[in-house]
């Protein structure tokens, strides 16, 4: 168990992070198993379902400091904790009421002799908040790890107060008219009605100061806290331990101001202060420069009376709501979450309870009667800790900005969960994840929010069998298909990480997941329509990401999903004992194959249909048959070329070729796959012109698909990280657990690669270099590891440490 590591100092946010002798700390054994002494708490009167922001607070009075006070803290929605006013970490991460987590902090460093002030503020948002909300009631935990410590769990002893100053914004969002929203909902702070010492001691108020605001009852006890799986369960949370690190919390450039009306910015803001006058309407737009996930700090004093509103956005938008260049301002306007801070007069500094996502970030400043100061505007980013260990390099430098904003993407959208968009939704799809667990694994070397991600979706399988398409989520939604990438996930996982116990809690749930899909099959083999959203792709023709179908299914998009998935969960089943079930797996996909070869091959075009009525074509089904082998391998490289010919440049084809639907973004993951499989890599990297060409639009992160685009940072199009490695630099398990590697380079038009694969036993390294008489080739294993690189059909062993070999030049 890690503790939560990054502290606060006041409002000015200065992080320090603990010693390394505080890093870890273990749960008290007795609170894994038994009911806590601590009490699940609220506020009385307040509202148990509805939107409300509380503050709770504790002294803790000690003769002499102890070396370590550790507590485990857990809250719904969300809470905010302090020691003697310095900020200590927020949570919970996010899950379900059967897995409801607590982080665990050491408070030792932050504690003096005398009285220590324990306080946190707490908020649910009800019905407003983010659709990854699960909730029950709003409520507060604190329980000491030991009986010294059990003096501060949560109980009467505990004093706590309604905030009426904070919460939901009443006003309207203003979003782009064509927009799914689910993430957290528009913050309203009104400075004059809010409780500015709520973390302070009481006793520093005195009587000729007192806090009008302030309205301090005693907490009432909503029942006992018990871990997952108590005989008795007082309460809807089953409290479990947060296995995830502390988030990132890092200040970084605010950026600069690209345009300001009704008044004269001063170009050294947001660093230094402007003044707003009285009776004035004041517009500043900050580009931050690349996209963030950030909490924003504003400082401000004076403005009685005034109202500023912060508005985020991903991009600006023209007066027809087109993006265009995310670099360019002229004739664009903002539309995007706006929180608004009604200042009051003394020195204040704003930020919201949840983090915002922007590129642009405009101040809208309304003042009365008092001048504004806006003292400064502070940026804390905020992501999933993952670390870049691996990196890509070559004589292309277009790839080194594809690489970077591809690095970008995938740590936005992860946080304590991974994420398809942390501006539209912050909701974890497996569509999305499987990409993201991927980049994880090779890139930062760590499968700690994979095996969450994993296990999320195991625990969101409902008795039909299938998993939801998206969890933890409030609003249940079910994508058959993502189930089928689930069991993807899983065999992903077996790939790349020496973890047997934990493949094999997931297997349960593999079978009942394709035990649901063996139900729905036809007497030929393909699949039925299934039940809620088939979704395959943003193709441009598909109806709602749906493929094509006919009367009774029958899609070959669909059911080369499930032959997939029936050949991973065969892998795992041999690597795990039960040889009949993956034999029966081999056999429903050897007759699924067959299905779509003699009912979707279409022989005047040379292509897969979509359906056996053979009305329409998709690169999707072609892409899916190529990889999978069910196009016989001798046509696998036409079919690639001919499907290609009609979205990607380099490629040709002769002959008559039907309309076709092109893959997105999110698919070419997948015609990588298709590529590599079929003798093709070395013209991966002419694949990735949408991606110089999204660098040409000015984005900095990947957009969820092509113009117009809703979401202009979305995980599954940060795949070319993963595909760098794999195809490219061609790192990859040479079997399951990474026991060996198969390095397999594609190196293209490139004449000089150098990269670095993340591996669990250290870093595998490869380095080509074209030469008049060869390629050059530098390969370093871990210790321990060992394989076989391919080049031209031929196989070379490779042993720990570093060797070099020359390989013989062939054409491109």
């Amino acid at each position: 168990m890690q503790i939560r590591r990054t502290l606060f100092l006041s409002i000015a946010v200065v992080t320090l992070p603990l010693a390394p002798a505080f890093a870890r700390a273990q749960v008290a054994a007795d609170l894994l198993d038994k009911e806590w002494s601590a009490q699940w708490i609220t506020c009385p009167g307040a509202p148990a379902r509805d939107p409300v922001v509380l503050h709770f607070r504790k002294v803790l009075e000690l003769q002499r400091v102890p070396e370590h006070f550790v507590v485990h803290v857990s809250a719904d929605n969300q809470f905010l904790l302090h020691v003697n006013q310095q900020r200590l970490g927020t949570g919970p991460a996010r899950a379900d009421l059967a897995n409801w987590r607590f982080e665990t902090y050491d408070l030792g460093p932050l504690l003096h002799p005398g009285r220590n002030i324990l306080a946190a503020t707490v908020w649910n948002f009800g019905t407003h908040a983010a659709l990854a909300q699960i909730t029950d009631r709003i409520g507060f935990l604190l329980q000491g790890d030991a009986e010294v410590e059990r003096t501060v769990d949560t109980n009467d002893s505990w004093e706590v107060e309604e905030e009426k100053g904070q919460g939901i914004s009443p006003e309207p969002r203003q979003l782009p008219k064509v927009s799914y929203f689910a993430a957290e909902p528009p913050e309203r702070l009104i400075a004059a009605d809010f409780d500015w010492s709520w973390n302070l001691d009481p006793q520093s108020q005195t009587k000729s100061q007192p806090n009008k605001n302030t309205r301090w009852l005693k907490a009432v006890a909503i029942g006992p806290a018990v871990p997952r799986g108590s005989l008795v369960q007082y309460t809807s949370w089953q409290v479990v331990p947060d296995l995830l690190p502390p988030m990132s919390m890092e200040l970084v450039s605010s950026g600069r101001v690209v345009r300001s009306t009704g008044i004269e910015i001063p170009a050294n803001f947001p660093e230094k202060p402007f003044a707003v006058p009285a009776h004035t309407k004041a517009s500043v737009l900050v580009d931050a420069t690349r996209l963030v996930t950030a909490y924003p700090e504003l400082a401000v004093s004076g403005g009685a009376g005034a109202s500023i509103r912060i508005t985020y956005a991903e991009a600006l938008y023209d007066e027809k709501e087109n993006k265009g260049n995310r670099n360019e301002i002229a004739g664009k306007h903002i539309i995007g979450l706006s929180d608004q801070f009604l200042p009051d007069g003394p020195a204040r500094t704003y930020s919201p309870l949840s983090w915002r996502t922007w590129r642009y970030l405009q101040m809208d400043v309304t003042t009365g009667e008092q001048p504004l100061e806006v003292e400064r505007l502070r940026i804390w980013f905020t992501a999933f800790p993952f670390e870049q260990h691996a990196h890509f390099d070559s004589d292309d430098p277009a790839l080194k900005s594809i690489w970077e904003v591809g690095w970008r993407t995938a740590r936005l959208d992860a946080h304590d969960t991974y994420m398809d968009t942390p501006y539209w939704e912050r909701l974890q799809y497996i569509g999305d994840t499987r990409i993201q667990s991927l980049i994880s694994y090779t890139v930062a070397g760590d499968d700690r929010l994979a095996r969450q991600a994993i296990q999320a979706f195991n625990d969101s399988r409902i008795p039909d069998g299938i998993t939801l398409s998206r969890y933890p989520t409030s609003l249940a939604q079910y994508i058959p298909t993502f189930s089928l990438l689930w069991v993807g996930m899983v065999h992903d996982y077996w790939m790349y990480r020496d973890d047997p116990n934990f493949v094999r809690a997931q297997m349960a749930g593999t079978r009942t997941v394709l035990e649901w899909f063996l139900r729905r099959r036809r007497p030929d083999g393909l699949l039925q329509k299934l039940p809620w959203w088939e979704f395959a792709d943003w193709a441009e023709d598909f109806d709602f990401g749906v493929p094509p179908e006919d009367a009774d299914g029958g899609s070959a998009i669909i059911t080369l999903q499930f032959i997939e998935a029936l050949g991973y969960a065969g892998e795992l089943e041999d690597a795990f004992g039960d040889t009949r079930r993956a034999a029966a797996y081999r056999d429903a996909a050897a007759h699924a194959s067959e299905a779509v070869r003699n009912r979707c091959w279409n022989g005047k075009y040379g292509l897969l249909a979509d359906t056996p009525a053979q009305k329409h074509f998709s690169q999707h089904a072609n892409i899916l048959g190529a990889w999978l082998g069910v196009i016989p391998q001798d046509q696998q490289k036409l079919v690639l070329r001919k499907i290609l010919s009609k979205s990607d440049e380099g490629f040709k084809s002769e002959g008559e070729l039907p309309p076709i639907s092109l893959a997105t973004y999110y698919f070419r993951f997948y015609l990588a796959r298709a590529v590599q499989h079929a003798g093709m890599g070395d013209d991966y990297i002419r694949l990735l012109q949408p991606w110089r060409e999204m660098l040409a639009l000015g984005l900095t992160t990947w957009a969820e698909k092509d113009e117009p685009t809703r979401s202009d940072s979305h995980a599954w199009s940060a795949h070319p990280n993963f595909d760098l490695l794999t195809i490219v630099a061609g790192v990859r398990p040479g079997s399951g657990t990474f026991s060996a590697v198969t390095i397999e380079p594609h190196l293209g038009p490139l004449n000089h690669v150098s990269a670095v694969s993340a591996h669990p036993k250290g870093e595998i390294q490869v380095e080509y270099t074209r030469e008049a008489t060869g390629v050059a080739a530098s390969i370093t294993l871990p210790r321990g590891i060992s394989g076989n690189l391919i080049w031209s059909a031929k196989e070379y062993p490779l042993h720990e440490g570093k060797q070099q070999l020359t390989l013989p030049l062939r054409p491109y």
